[in-house]
């Protein structure tokens, strides 16, 4: 792996080469794939720092419960998110990520599963015998016909018994949502600002407990913390010079790069321009959120958006601000048709920019959830930028995979954009 401290395009300066020379110089498309695989790594062991100091800050909580050690856990756990978003892109292209991805950042969730939730919530559904299951109050429940033992909440029965019971994907058991719910509680404000608010108390190990069963609550939280730790040590290993992930990517060089470009235009289109975006938007439902319990979605759109675009240029900025960077799609492009690599690099600094006006909007008050309701035009506005850019940029990604003459690609889709009156049926 090649760690260096100046951005790509300098480096070709110092090299006296042009981007696409420097592909051509450094082994073609080996090299884009050694660099993407590099990237993956980087952005999987940041991950895993991040969630190590989550912990930490979830072990102080639950030893010394207080205001502060709630607020410290909610820091680390959005500090946290901001690599494993940028990481999201290797998903869609590469089946090892996708088979893995849903153990740590599947949503949304019925989070009942796991704890108390608000009257209004409502109790079993046709859909979900456990939505309100909450593994918290209950150390022995029955589950798909089987009497389960939870006096003890482990990683193992978070995992093995618990995560998509009964095959129902809303029974989301582990990962940073669940951790999320645990540190934030239900977002009860609808429209309104503010995101859950649960009191440090929810930790107390004494008569100061409030809801009940405080230890299990504290016992989940550090299961689930610490089952988010193992499983991205193992992500990270797949992207290691002899990992599986990488050595599939490189076994062939054509299927390689077309992973690159379906993880890019999957993720830009159906799911974050459709899914993430569009859909909440057509049934202005705050539910719909990415991270609805933090009130985190803006940073997880940008983050998302800005993993995009560190693939295709071949840079990724670490947590300690030294920089990944190599031989990348973009040199592939511009040895072929300069002006493509051109648009590509424009569109996604758009999509950044719309991304970005999501993001400081938020951060001065006006949050996602409030810009999903109906009626409120800067909301929508705001929104549509980032579904329209992605949208955008997903068309120069198309024609990226026929200027390069790759097979061609389907990418993910969403009925919010290809289907919209499917969405109300």
């Amino acid at each position: 792996m090649k760690w260096i401290s100046c951005a790509k395009c300098s480096l070709a300066v110092l090299l006296g080469l042009g981007s696409g020379a420097m592909a051509d110089e450094q082994g073609g498309k080996t090299a884009v794939l050694n660099t993407y695989a590099d990237i993956a790594q980087a952005k999987y062991n940041d991950s895993l720092i991040l969630a190590e100091r989550l912990k930490t800050a979830v072990d102080a909580l639950v030893a010394a419960p207080s205001a502060e050690a709630l607020q410290n856990a909610k820091d680390a756990w959005v500090a946290a998110r901001v690599p494993y978003q940028q990481s999201e892109v290797y998903r869609f292209g590469n089946p090892i990520v996708d088979d893995w991805e849903g153990k740590v950042n599947a949503w949304p969730l019925d989070e009942g599963l796991i704890d108390y939730v608000d009257a209004s919530y409502g109790g079993p559904s046709d859909e979900n015998d456990f939505a309100v299951l909450n593994v918290v109050a209950n150390p022995s429940f029955v589950l798909s016909g089987q009497q389960i033992d939870a006096t003890t909440i482990t990683p193992a029965l978070l995992s093995e018994t618990l995560h998509e019971a009964d095959g129902i994907e809303a029974n989301v058991a582990t990962g940073y949502h669940a951790i999320e719910f645990l540190l934030w509680g239900q977002d009860l404000n609808g429209h309104g600002p503010g995101a859950g608010n649960r009191p440090w108390t929810d930790f107390a190990t004494d008569d100061a407990c409030t809801n009940g069963n405080c230890d299990r609550r504290a016992q989940y939280l550090q299961a689930a913390t610490d089952l988010l730790i193992s499983d991205l040590e193992w992500i990270t290993a797949q992207w290691a010079a002899e990992g599986e992930a990488r050595t599939t990517l490189l076994a062939d060089e054509n299927a390689g790069i077309i992973a690159i470009l379906t993880g890019m235009g999957s993720l830009s289109y159906g799911e974050q321009a459709g899914e993430r975006m569009r859909l909440g938007l057509m049934l202005n439902d705050p539910e719909e959120e990415h991270d609805c319990f933090s009130d985190n979605t803006h940073n997880s759109h940008y983050y998302d958006g800005l993993g995009i675009q560190n693939v295709y240029l071949g840079e990724y900025v670490r947590i300690d601000g030294t920089i990944v960077s190599g031989p990348s799609v973009s040199d592939l492009v511009v040895a072929t048709d300069p002006e493509l690599d051109a648009e590509m690099q424009e569109k996604l600094s758009a999509t950044m920019m719309a991304l970005g006006r999501i993001k400081t909007a938020a951060e001065a008050g006006f949050a996602y959830d409030q810009m999903l309701e109906r009626g409120n035009e800067a909301g929508e506005a705001l929104i549509m930028g980032g579904v329209n850019g992605l949208i955008d940029q997903t068309r120069s990604i198309e024609r990226v995979v026929a200027a390069l003459d790759l097979d061609q690609i389907e990418f993910e889709g969403s009925d919010s954009l290809d289907n919209p009156d499917a969405v109300f049926q």
